[in-house]
């Protein structure tokens, strides 16, 4: 079977799209919206707030309305050395790493001090942006660490002697006081090319230390936009087509690509057929389908994926799959279907943090590390660091993955101003209940007893057809004339009350 792997970029009013597609499988989104200023990769000069040593952890300010939180696991910590498409070599024994003074919390961070950050993670439900002392900034063929000295080689590059070619360049050039890691685009391009990107990262870093006479806290250095860091991070070898829909964001990414990869050129499109970029080869089918809490299997079972405050929580569910074997093998063979399907919605749907896993239940333990097994290596595609845990006594599956970026479903979504987030609204029952309640609270501390009480239309049209003796019971009971009418504007679960005494509404008075 052949392998076809493209981007596609929709550029709308609302926002950017770049959707990568496997064979016409949708298997990463990335999204830029608008009205939202992405902060991954970028590098602020912030000023101290708080150091909190029992939190392990201080506060810095560089200009967003929450402080950013900077862990101390986060600073002297080079792992964090942010680019989606490399990784230190830390195999060869060539490889030195500075290593600087033991980190000191009271005498390295004192408050209203100036400090260079730079963004790791995107602020969420309420947290800051977390952030790190660890600054890099990526170029098309390197990636410069400053203050540390030494030479990565991405594991992409599986050449030997590519990669003795590579270090050497690397050590010819031979910069001070600076940590170089060659990314994989850089596999193949002589002494010049690299040279010029080497100098190209140099001149923002020399511009990030010059501006000096910036009020902190200042945004020192912004990291690319979307589109150009896709293409930046992204279009690789095995990338077959890159189709764009705008002929601006066409133009940009042709001049960078021309100025700095030329050979990937060939492989960029605009696209200027009529319908949707999205729709046409569907794309935005896919994106809804990734936004649903159940995933369904070909062979008829199912997944059910819950987001809540804490974590993730994945369930299997067996669903329409009946099978023809025994029940332990029919499990398994569910269970294997869904790792393999999971590692692709964890991937689409950007899904990070603490995940919760709980497969149909299988006797064996062999069966057990089938599924840990499949899973694992399904794992192994993904860009983004994972941990994975084996199954518990209770038979659920843990892991985490990295999280950088919103996932899909809060980037697309916004919390329902109905049920707030919960996902239900109270029943009808309930709604009577807490109109009882409020009638009572009014009635202790006001002589008012005629009221107008505004409902939506199927509550107001479930009180007419079930429950009239029990409110002509109410109104006797606590001697008020009540009348219910009908408002379009109210949701199922809200009432209103009206005074036909004071003539105004006087819901909010208790």
């Amino acid at each position: 079977m052949s392998y076809i792997k493209e981007i596609y970029i929709n550029v709308s009013i609302g926002s950017t799209r770049i959707a990568i597609l496997e064979n016409d499988v949708l298997i990463e989104l990335y999204i830029d919206i608008a009205d939202h200023k992405r902060m991954v990769g970028n590098i602020y000069k912030g000023r101290i707030q708080n150091v909190i040593p029992g939190m392990q952890a201080a506060f810095i300010d560089i200009g967003h309305e929450i402080n950013s939180f900077l862990p101390f696991s986060e600073i002297g910590n080079k792992d964090n050395i942010k680019n989606l498409s490399f990784s230190d070599d830390e195999d060869e024994k060539n490889t030195q790493v500075k290593k600087g003074k033991k980190f000191n919390p009271d005498k390295d961070l004192k408050i209203d001090d100036d400090i260079f950050v730079q963004v790791i993670k995107e602020p969420f439900s309420g947290k800051g942006p977390r952030v790190t002392t660890d600054i890099s900034i990526a170029g098309s063929l390197l990636v410069l660490v400053p203050n540390e000295n030494y030479i990565g080689i991405s594991k992409k590059i599986y050449d030997k002697y590519e990669r003795r070619r590579l270090r050497r360049i690397i050590k010819n050039i031979d910069i001070k006081n600076f940590g170089v890691i060659v990314r994989t685009s850089a596999e193949g391009k002589n002494e010049n090319e690299i040279e010029k990107d080497l100098n190209n990262v140099l001149n923002e870093w020399e511009k990030i230390n010059s501006s000096k006479n910036n009020t902190v806290p200042y945004l020192a250095y912004k990291d690319a936009e979307t589109p150009n860091q896709v293409i930046r991070d992204l279009l690789t070898n095995d990338i077959s087509n890159v189709y764009i829909d705008c002929k601006k964001t066409y133009k940009k990414l042709y001049k960078y690509l021309k100025l700095n990869n030329k050979k990937h050129l060939d492989k960029l499109k605009y696209y200027n057929k009529k319908g949707s970029i999205f729709d046409t080869h569907d794309i935005e089918n896919q994106i809804t389908k990734s936004l649903k809490t159940k995933v369904w299997l070909k062979s008829g079972g199912h997944l059910v994926i819950e987001h809540t405050e804490a974590m993730v929580v994945i369930d299997v569910n067996s669903g329409r799959f009946i099978g023809k074997k025994e029940h332990e093998e029919n499990s398994l063979k569910v269970n294997l279907e869904a790792a393999r399907e999971i590692s692709h919605q964890l991937r689409l749907r950007d899904i990070g943090g603490l995940i919760v896993i709980d497969f149909i239940d299988l006797m064996k333990e062999e069966n057990r590390k089938k599924v840990y097994y499949e899973l694992r290596n399904y794992l192994k595609r993904d860009r983004a660091k994972v941990s994975l845990a084996e199954f518990s006594n209770f038979g659920l599956l843990e892991m985490t993955r990295q999280r950088v970026r919103l996932d899909l479903l809060h980037t697309l979504s916004d919390k329902c101003p109905t049920c707030k987030g919960v996902g239900v609204i109270p029943s009808k029952e309930t709604l009577l209940t807490n109109i009882e309640a409020w009638l009572k609270s009014f009635k202790a501390k006001s002589r008012d007893r005629r009221f107008a009480i505004h409902l939506n239309p199927k509550s107001y049209q479930y009180l007419i057809d079930t429950k009239q003796s029990e409110l002509k019971g109410f109104m006797w009971k606590n001697w008020m004339l009540i009348e219910l009418k009908i408002d379009e504007k109210l949701s199922p679960h809200e009432f209103k009350v009206f005074s036909k005494r004071r003539k105004k509404f006087v819901t909010e008075e208790v």
